[in-house]
């Protein structure tokens, strides 16, 4: 577990507020923002998120429908358009990606902790809010 993880992860779960992960990821060089983006993408996957997902991360995320992100997301295949999301370029679109990909991830992992860690489970990052 990295501090980058516990960040994330932070993020998704609602731990740490998105305007100090905004900061923090703005800090980051630009090829920081990109294995980041990429991280969050695959890390999205693995917590099987759907293309279900879509609408309701884009809200989470405060993105407009019209956003590039918001509208690869509602789009065709869901790795395929996780990895587009993570490709963005633009300053602009990597933080907006970002605010989408987490939002991703919390939606994704909410429904995997329900159905598959309810009981319990050896996820580090679902005892998050018990070792603060």
């Amino acid at each position: 577990m990295t501090e980058r993880d516990v960040i994330l992860n932070e993020l998704a779960q609602g731990l740490r507020p998105m305007p100090e992960g905004i900061e923090w990821f703005d800090a980051l060089g630009a090829e920081q923002q990109s294995e980041i983006l990429r991280y969050l993408s695959h890390h999205c996957l693995q917590a099987r998120a759907t293309p279900e997902d879509g609408p309701e991360s884009i809200s989470r995320a405060g993105l407009r429908p019209t956003h590039t992100p918001s509208v690869l997301i509602a789009r065709g295949r869901i790795d395929d358009q996780l990895s587009k999301i993570a490709s963005l370029a633009p300053l602009d679109e990597r933080r907006k990606a970002f605010r989408l990909l987490i939002a991703v991830l919390a939606i994704a992992d909410e429904r995997r902790r329900e159905r598959f860690c309810s009981d319990g489970c050896g996820h580090w990052w679902h005892r998050l809010s018990v070792a603060d």
